[in-house]
């Protein structure tokens, strides 16, 4: 009997370990989706910032209200595969904790699980490389508006560069005037 116990003890952790990984992934994928709603406020508050006559004034402002505009459906892109990498996410931990719990109820009702557990357990792991999967599209659609918002900031930087010499205490406009 002490055998079958531990027989049951260790199928029912094995899916336990599948648990634990979706659920770390859950945790960094909240903390994802909570930086992409921190990236759409700043730049919508920044964008209400550059369409004032104030902000209209900035340097290089046309090309950042351009920005912002280009990364706004990639940003609503992002918090929908997220959504749904969570989603698979939650999907494989309820599968994996139904998983366990045929296992450890065929075991105390003394009656054999059949393949219920095992097509679960498939299916589980199945909804977990999905949210894996999911989440490495975001990772990508995340660097390229990385890499748009650096090549941005490098233009502005080249356009500073020209109006202040290396000191920064000359200050010259695009015509070459001193001020």
């Amino acid at each position: 009997m002490a055998d079958a116990s531990l027989q049951v003890l260790s199928a029912m952790i094995t899916p336990a370990v599948l648990i634990s990984g979706a659920g770390t992934l859950l945790m960094s994928t909240s903390s994802r989706l909570g930086r992409v709603t921190d990236r759409v406020r700043h730049l919508t508050a920044r964008f209400k910032v550059l369409v004032t006559p104030q902000g209209q004034a900035e340097p290089l402002a046309r090309e950042e209200k351009r920005m912002i505009v280009q990364q706004l459906p990639r940003l609503a892109r992002r918090s929908r595969i997220i959504v749904r990498a969570m989603t698979a996410l939650y999907l494989a931990v309820a599968l994996l904790v139904l998983t366990s719990i045929l296992i450890g109820g065929a075991a105390l009702l003394d009656q054999a699980a059949g393949p219920a557990p095992v097509v679960l357990a498939i299916a589980g792991a199945a909804a977990l490389a999905s949210g894996a999967l999911l989440l490495s599209f975001e990772t990508r659609l995340s660097a390229r508006t990385t890499r748009e918002e650096m090549q941005f900031l490098l233009g502005l930087g080249e356009h500073y560069a020209g109006l202040y010499t290396r000191e920064g205490e000359e200050v010259r406009d695009d015509s070459g005037i001193q001020r």
